[in-house]
């Protein structure tokens, strides 16, 4: 099993930014390809981004831009970088991890942080 932690959500106003964080245990984070999921109220749950193993890098067309993924494999973290954030981006954001790429399916998912985003 591997636990996944996500924190760094919050309020931020129009145009604001936050850096969110991920922290994985539990299985070796460096092989396992990592993606942010977001889910607004009222709506289904969205891809974000994702990144390989190797640090390759999958972008939603919304985001391209703004929203970056990064990982440190030594602190078992991936990252995501939000600017210019909007009030639709409000939703609870997910981290997942999945031993494929491109991912096919996640294998594990976080409980989630909640971003919102005042106007």
């Amino acid at each position: 099993q591997m636990q996944l932690v996500e924190s760094g959500g919050g309020l931020v106003q129009a145009g604001g930014s936050l850096r969110l964080s991920c922290a994985a245990s539990g299985r070796t984070f460096s092989r396992y390809n990592m993606g942010w999921f977001r889910q607004a109220p009222g709506k289904e749950r969205e891809f974000v981004v994702a990144i390989s193993w190797s640090g390759n890098t999958q972008y939603a067309a919304s985001v391209k831009g703004r929203l970056t993924i990064s990982r440190v494999n030594a602190k078992n973290t991936v990252y995501l970088q939000m600017n210019s954030l909007k009030p639709e981006e409000t939703a609870v954001y997910y981290c997942a991890a999945a031993s494929t790429w491109p991912p096919l399916e996640y294998d594990y998912w976080g409980q989630g942080t909640q971003v919102t985003v005042s106007s």
